[in-house]
């Protein structure tokens, strides 16, 4: 080789050196979305990461809310937390309180130069993620909120005509669809949230103290008023007379509406996507029932679904990454995409109104039914709930309304009980975190 050759070479070798060829800056994302959600979620990284050149998404599924929330934990005391983790609603009020872990997503977007409007995103979601102080803690990402679904051809063959909109019209659909030969008319996932936490909000009254827990760490749960164990009664005696037949917890009632075995059932907005990828029957999305003698109701339902932390001790290029791939996901045409494809909330009102405009709507009958019950003027009563310890007190309700549909407790026995074991609940984390909340 000659010199002239062996000098070519070298600047060949070395421009592979330069800083404009090194590998890319990766970032961790942890999340809990199975199934046609983890496609989704997959297929933003892949958009974001052929968008730019600088940086790496790398999704890995981590398994349930609990369980990835539970991973991150152990893995930021390790040293080794990833950059950003998606949380669910109930964690939140744990995540606040844990300054030290945890980098407000206001200062991610400043450092990494991207602009950030909090008062882009739809109110009822921003509100929720936002401190006392008025600071953004976190990145809304899959917003959803509880509506009711319902097989239209089910509904058909027992003579309904329209879906019910009242709890009376629910018990009265479900007798029919019973006699019509359904073996579960009605079934309800996520038990605290659909029939206690929306409820509530629904109906315009507390859920607990202090504004459902905005208002400050020493809340106290208010959910057994005449008016919850009227309802819980309610969902009991249909229980007893199989119109309401119990799935289980968290979400394992989605599956049984999804194959068709239950005809009506009250669930989050984000089984859009899996409904439409699997169900073999013509469904629909009406507005959560409510009680129609209860003055203010309905209201607005709460929020649930997740948003995305990002995690402390990492390294500004990394911070700058997350910015970049937050603002992406903000774009209105991502946003809308995202909306779409999954029935989760359009997070941000231009997203909102991107796909108003797109007709998606008008063609997709009920998909907006979420929205509208998110976007009404929201009270003190009605904001969201925002408790610490809210997974422990979510398991105690579970445990306690699963002795009320097995009639081993009245309604009023079970929720004051689940009120008494989750104040306990609520006065350890205010004592672990005195002052956390200023």
């Amino acid at each position: 080789m000659t010199s002239k050759h062996l000098a070519a070479a070298l600047t060949l070798l070395l421009a592979g050196l330069t800083p404009q060829a090194q590998a890319q800056t990766e970032i961790q994302w942890w999340h809990s979305m199975g199934g046609g959600l983890g496609d989704w979620v997959n297929d933003l990284a892949k958009e974001f990461n052929a968008s730019q050149k600088d940086y790496k998404i790398v999704p890995s599924y981590k398994g349930s809310y609990d369980e990835s929330m539970t991973a991150a934990i152990a893995a930021f005391r390790a040293g080794n937390a990833p950059h950003i983790l998606q949380v669910f609603e109930v964690g939140t009020a744990t995540m606040m309180a844990s300054k030290g872990a945890i980098m407000p997503v206001g200062e991610v977007m400043k450092l990494g130069g991207a602009k950030f409007d909090a008062g882009a995103y739809v109110p009822a979601v921003a509100g929720y993620y936002t401190a006392p102080n008025g600071q953004m803690l976190s990145m809304p990402f899959n917003s959803s909120t509880t509506v009711f679904h319902f097989n239209k051809d089910a509904l058909k063959a027992a003579g309904i005509t329209t879906p019910p909109s009242t709890w009376p019209e629910v018990a009265l659909a479900a007798a029919k669809l019973k006699a019509s030969g359904h073996k579960c008319p009605f079934t309800t996932s996520w038990v605290s949230w659909t029939q206690l936490e929306s409820f509530s909000a629904w109906h315009n009254v507390e859920y607990a103290t202090k504004n459902n827990g905005f208002g400050g760490l020493d809340t106290r749960l208010a959910f057994n008023t005449p008016l919850h164990v009227r309802h819980i009664e309610n969902l009991a005696n249909m229980s007893k007379q199989g119109l309401l037949v119990y799935k289980g917890r968290g979400n394992a009632a989605d599956a049984t509406f999804v194959s068709g075995e239950c005809a009506m059932m009250t669930g989050s907005s984000g089984m859009y996507a899996n409904i439409k990828k699997n169900a073999k029957f013509a469904s629909g999305i009406a507005p959560l029932p409510y009680y129609p003698d209860v003055p203010g109701a309905p209201q607005n339902t709460v929020i649930g679904g997740a948003s995305l932390w990002v995690m402390a001790g990492k390294k500004t290029p990394e911070y700058k990454g997350v910015a970049a791939f937050f603002s992406f996901l903000a774009q209105p045409e991502v946003a809308a995409a995202s909306h779409k494809r999954t029935g989760y909330l359009p997070v941000t009102k231009a997203a909102f109104e991107l796909t108003d405009k797109s007709g998606f709507y008008k063609e997709n009958p009920g998909t907006d039914v979420a929205v509208t019950q998110m976007i009404r003027k929201t009270t003190d009563k009605s904001r969201g709930i925002r408790l610490g310890n809210f997974v422990q007190v979510r398991t105690i309700i579970d445990e306690e309304m699963e002795q009320v549909w097995g009639g081993k407790k009245s309604a009023k026995e079970g929720l004051d009980a689940a009120v008494q074991r989750g104040n306990e609940q609520l006065e350890r984390f205010q004592k672990a975190n005195a002052g956390a909340a200023k």
